[in-house]
């Protein structure tokens, strides 16, 4: 979602100049490709029948697979590591491109260029490291398949290589040689000059942390350098030029955040989300809602927030949720009249809006990082969502009260009662999922099986047999690969922040922090609108998920020091990440919303503003009343 809008071809490549030679290097790059993503999707398909299997032997036949999620985790690594080669090959991995994209052509090229080289660099230095990480752990078995640890560990300095031959291969498609070799010096003098200053930077003590965590991260994130590289390459480089700490502890930390089970839901989650938009799920739902509500004014906006609702409940996907939803309802509400730059400032809005709706991916992994109860935050997480959307509609009836229906017509009971009829399969999904985590029948990771078996039968035998008559086999594999891909590149990031929080931590920062947040005059109170503000910013500059793996573990305890139960400081701290995350000019997911809806940014920027506003009267409701969260645990 974050990513700039990048062609397989490399930067500054031009084709005209060898072409025998470039459409060599685009071959084999191709079926390097091949070779990763075929893997890749088997692994996800794996991960599906072992989990679910488990699900069945345990509720159904009651004789637990004492080994599936054993199995099930030395799989989930093996499908990190491949997804971010993936990822890496498809220029995919999320980047802040805000100022790259303002750049001229020969400048983003180079500074593209830069990105590549920054992130081979970073892969030549730990490669060596993750070979000594899974050597260390061939001396580990595991305790129910008795194997070596090692077959799990393989898979970092796999991925790893595999990252860095598509990063060489990516420079050696480049057409212009001269960039290249500037992009290469301008990344081995900066790492040079660091390994000379080595001696200056190790007695400086904690200013480090300002020098690498700020300075050295933020460089390359606003340089257009992917995320997780650019976390990898600060906590290297601390590591390494001002502590003793052995490289190979940075490889154990990033598998440390990789490798948390309940993170095996991102993928599965991202999968059912591609799911019920392929097998026509989405549609049948805002269908039935468009029926209650397109004739009144502005019903189509009231639709659109209520299905990204509906549909936010099911994938967990903020990118899957709007390109469900979008193609749907935009064609009809621009016939209507409305602007499309106000179209794609209420989808991005509604993205932000439903970021605490149940299974969220930032709630699966505020969960996996700080210990927070998994059912508790899908829980807490369905009413503040309803508070923003009853603040954005308030705002929507405002704007369009004055919207022209002459050529709308008032849907029949009978219409409505047969659009009710098509979407009730798809409406039961939300409830079928939550059923099976608050019965116990599954876990918060297990149950995304659930979900993806519900919609593939559902979606087969309801919606393409019987309804729409349409299922498309051939997206499958697509959908497969597109699911390693995006959750390689979130675990890749959620694995080199925690080895940047964990450098943090370690440097007692966590400590000061904790120290100077306590003693903050006002109490809980100040502490709350502290972490507001500063998560607007975060989720716009780093987007969510890397926000929440970072400041998480640091800043719930101090949470729970000043007497903010966990829940709700959650659900307050990923609205006010959400509303960064899609607010310009730096919110990535602005961008996304306006890709999806294929909109000028320039065209939203007006309007967007005013629903931002109700999302901070919505957040700022929240904050106020805690029973909002955890009224219902």
């Amino acid at each position: 979602m974050a990513h700039a809008e990048l062609t397989e071809i490399a930067p500054g490549e031009v084709t005209a100049r060898s072409p025998r030679r470039r459409s060599g290097l685009a071959s084999v790059e191709h079926f390097l490709g091949i070779l990763v993503e075929i893997p890749a999707a088997f692994l996800v398909v794996a991960e599906i029948v072992i989990l679910f299997a488990g699900v069945v032997s345990r509720y159904v036949l009651h004789s637990p697979l004492i080994w599936s999620d054993e199995l099930a985790s030395i799989l989930f690594l093996w499908l990190a590591m491949l997804g971010s080669a993936v990822a890496f090959r498809r220029v995919e991995h999320m980047r802040m491109t805000a100022i790259v994209a303002s750049a001229r052509p020969a400048m983003r090229a180079y500074l593209d260029l830069v990105a590549t080289c920054a992130a081979l660099a970073f892969l030549l230095m730990i490669v060596w490291p993750s070979y000594d990480y899974a050597y260390e752990e061939s001396f580990i078995t595991t305790p129910a398949l008795q194997i070596s640890n090692s077959w799990r560990a393989a898979a970092l300095p796999v991925g790893i290589c595999l990252m860095g031959l598509f990063a060489f291969l990516r420079l050696l498609r480049a057409g212009d040689l001269w960039m290249v070799l500037r992009a290469i010096l301008s990344v081995a003098v900066v790492i040079a000059v660091f390994w000379l200053l080595k001696g200056t930077l190790k007695p400086l003590g904690n200013l480090n942390l300002i020098i690498f965590f700020v300075g050295v991260a933020g460089f390359c994130v606003f340089a257009g350098v992917p995320i997780a590289f650019g976390f990898g390459l600060a906590t290297y480089g601390y590591l390494a030029l001002t502590t003793r700490t052995p490289l190979m502890v940075l490889i154990g930390r990033m598998d440390e955040g990789m490798s948390h089970l309940i993170l095996l839901s991102v993928p599965l989650f991202v999968f059912l989300g591609l799911l019920i938009e392929m097998t026509g799920m989405a549609r049948a739902m805002v269908g039935f809602l468009a029926s209650l509500l397109g004739h009144v004014r502005g019903g189509l906006h009231y639709v659109l927030v209520g299905a990204m609702y509906l549909v936010s409940g099911i994938s967990g996907s903020k990118a899957a949720d709007m390109a469900a939803v979008a193609p749907v309802l935009f064609p009809e509400m621009k016939l209507r009249g409305a602007k499309p730059g106000d179209l794609v400032a209420l989808l991005a809005a509604t993205g932000a809006q439903t970021e605490t709706i149940p299974p969220s991916l930032v709630l699966i992994t505020i969960g996996s990082v700080t210990g927070v109860s998994i059912a508790a935050l899908f829980t807490g997480g369905l009413l503040p969502g309803v508070v923003l959307a009853i603040t954005l509609s308030a705002l929507v009836w405002w704007r369009y009260r004055g919207e022209n229906l002459e050529h709308v017509t008032k849907a029949s009971g009978r219409e409505i009662g047969r659009a009710f009829v098509i979407a009730l399969p798809a409406l039961a999904l939300p409830f079928v999922i939550r059923y099976a985590v608050v019965e116990g029948i599954a876990t918060a990771t297990e149950v995304s099986t659930i979900g993806i078996i519900y919609a593939f039968i559902v979606g087969f035998l309801v919606y393409g047999l019987l309804i729409y008559r349409k299922f498309e086999w051939r997206r499958i594999v697509p959908m497969l690969v597109e699911t390693a891909c995006l959750s390689g590149a979130i675990l890749l990031i959620i694995g080199c922040a925690t080895g940047m929080a964990w450098g943090l931590t370690q440097s007692g920062f966590s400590r000061a922090l904790a120290s100077a947040m306590t003693g903050l005059p006002g109490g809980s109170a100040t502490f709350i609108a502290v972490s507001i503000v500063a998560f607007v910013v975060l989720g716009s500059v780093l987007e969510g998920i890397p926000a929440i793996v970072l400041f998480g573990p640091l800043l719930f305890p101090i949470a729970r020091a000043v007497g903010v139960h966990e829940v709700h400081y959650a659900m307050i701290i990923i609205l006010a990440m959400g509303i960064g995350l899609f607010a310009p000019p730096f919110g990535v997911g602005y961008y996304a919303a306006c890709a999806i809806g294929k909109v000028d940014p320039a065209e939203g920027i007006k309007p967007i503003w005013g629903y931002l506003l109700a999302l901070m009267i919505g957040l700022i409701i929240v904050a106020i009343f805690p029973w909002i969260s955890i009224g219902f645990l």
